[in-house]
């Protein structure tokens, strides 16, 4: 894998392959670049470089005890574009990995991006009287405590044994030869990370996005209701949203083929 290295000293691992307009895929907690795997070819036979990046602590990047706040994640996107000289990029996050593309808007603006895509990700995770697309269960009388003991079952959504995700997950094997490599997140950078992620509040940063973005729910999330996507760029006129039909959180890997088809129709 390639590497660069950020202004802190971490290196970061990213996959590079195909060539043309730049799609910077960015996976979610715990989760690697590899991931992506059933996205990669689709947009590289579409005509897309396809770049998958390796956030620190996560996949084969450096895992240091520093930097574990969702705005240094921001900041180490804006080293990856600097580094690879990419001005022109559409990023795409999934859970996790979006909030960090609105971490990177928020802190140095659309200069080097050309659009957004948004994969099951709400843009604010606690619930309040004006805002029910959070996390299902997270308030804040209970943010303090409520993913002490990590992501909790929230008993919502498609159950595991509805999942439609066996076949895609047996295919992303296939394709990588291995299991993906998800890290660990007890350790004390990924709690801290985690609790920072729910904090967030991106909303406005979402709302006032001067480039196009897709917002992508699973209909049946396990973590919050799929109307967060719709009601998420009211306003935005260059905001769209889609649902996906029997899917869960994981849209990328639940539905790869319905997600891949909202994805080049949205770069189209």
């Amino acid at each position: 894998m390639p590497t660069v290295v950020t202004n802190d000293n971490v290196t970061l691992n990213y996959i590079d392959e195909g060539s043309g307009p730049v799609v910077v895929l960015i996976a979610g907690f715990c989760a690697p670049a590899t991931t992506w795997v059933l996205q990669q070819k689709a947009l590289v036979d579409a005509g897309y470089r396809v770049l998958a990046l390796d956030r620190r602590g996560h996949g084969d990047s450096e895992a240091p005890e520093h930097g574990a706040t969702m705005a240094r994640h921001g900041a180490d996107i804006d080293d990856f574009l600097r580094a690879l000289s990419v001005d022109d990029a559409v990023l795409c996050g999934g859970s996790m990995g979006a909030s960090t593309i609105w971490s990177y808007i928020s802190q140095f603006g659309t200069g080097r991006v050309k659009a957004v895509v948004s994969v099951d990700q709400t843009p604010k995770m606690i619930n309040d009287a004006h805002w029910s697309n959070g996390f299902y269960g997270l308030t804040d009388a209970n943010k303090d405590t409520f993913f002490a003991n990590g992501v909790p079952d929230t008993g919502k959504g498609l159950p595991k044994w509805k999942s439609k995700s066996l076949l895609p997950v047996l295919k992303m094997v296939v394709k990588l030869r291995t299991m993906p490599k998800m890290v660990s997140p007890d350790t004390p950078p990924m709690r801290a990370l985690l609790r920072d992620h729910a904090l967030a509040d991106w909303r406005d940063v979402v709302a006032a996005a001067d480039v196009p973005v897709l917002m992508v729910a699973g209909r049946d999330s396990q973590f919050w209701p799929s109307t967060h996507a719709a009601d998420s760029v009211t306003g935005n006129p260059l905001g769209r949203s889609v649902v996906l039909e029997k899917c869960g959180h994981a849209s990328n890997m639940d539905r790869p083929t319905e997600f891949n088809a909202a994805l080049l129709e949205f770069l189209g």
